[in-house]
């Protein structure tokens, strides 16, 4: 007897556009991301059932276009797919599981991170949902907005950093350097508040524990 199963049918990641092609407004919506995952990969490098997507597609249903966050993160799916990995984030491939948070990075161009995102976030149950603008005087909104999904609704925490025990992770900012920019960045940080150093910091770190023993890092 034939065994019918709907998901067959429905279209794969290689067949759905893999972003929404929207230019970014400004750098740092692809460095803030990129250096979340870049410490991400240095924690839990001995973990592979996560995954941080950056200007990826995220597809809930074959009838809608993707939701394009600046970046996610997803528990309990495979890290790395195939040779070439994900070219969009399909929930019906990935056993159903939504992302646990969704960061926008606002530019001087608002895009709906306060109004629509905020709802088709909520509607995915993305548990977190990172709002960073990093070029914002505190004014009437703060640089950083971590919101909570309670019942269905977003609700703002408090602070400039704050501890997901459902992730084991917190979330922050802090005036660090990156790439050669010194600035104001968003970090990820341990139970006690403390920041994970990135791995540009380790390796500085490594290096002068090696020029304190004498030893030129150039000759190894």
């Amino acid at each position: 007897m034939f065994n019918y199963n709907p998901l067959d049918c429905l279209p794969s990641s290689v067949e759905l556009p893999d972003s929404d092609d929207t230019p970014v407004d400004n750098e740092l919506q692809i460095l803030v991301p990129n250096l979340l995952l870049a410490t991400l990969a240095l924690i839990w490098q001995n973990r592979d059932d996560w995954f941080f997507g950056i200007n990826m597609g995220i597809y809930y249903t074959p009838s809608n276009p993707a939701i394009v966050p600046d970046g996610f993160l997803s528990l309990g799916v495979e890290r790395f797919v195939g040779e070439n990995g994900r070219s969009s984030y399909v929930l019906w491939e990935e056993d159903g599981i939504a992302p646990i948070l969704a960061l926008e990075v606002v530019s001087q161009t608002y895009n709906g991170e306060y109004e629509q995102k905020k709802i088709d976030y909520a509607n995915l149950g993305i548990l977190y949902y990172v709002i960073y603008a990093p070029t914002r005087l505190r004014r009437k909104r703060q640089r950083l907005e971590v919101y909570r999904l309670v019942e269905g609704k977003y609700i703002l925490q408090p602070g400039d950093k704050l501890w997901m025990p459902e992730i084991g992770l917190g979330i922050g900012i802090e005036r660090g350097t990156y790439q050669g920019k010194t600035r104001e960045w968003l970090y990820w940080y341990d139970e006690n508040n403390s920041r994970y150093l990135t791995p540009e910091e380790q390796l500085q770190n490594l290096l002068a524990k090696l020029r304190q023993q004498k030893i030129d890092p150039n000759t190894l």
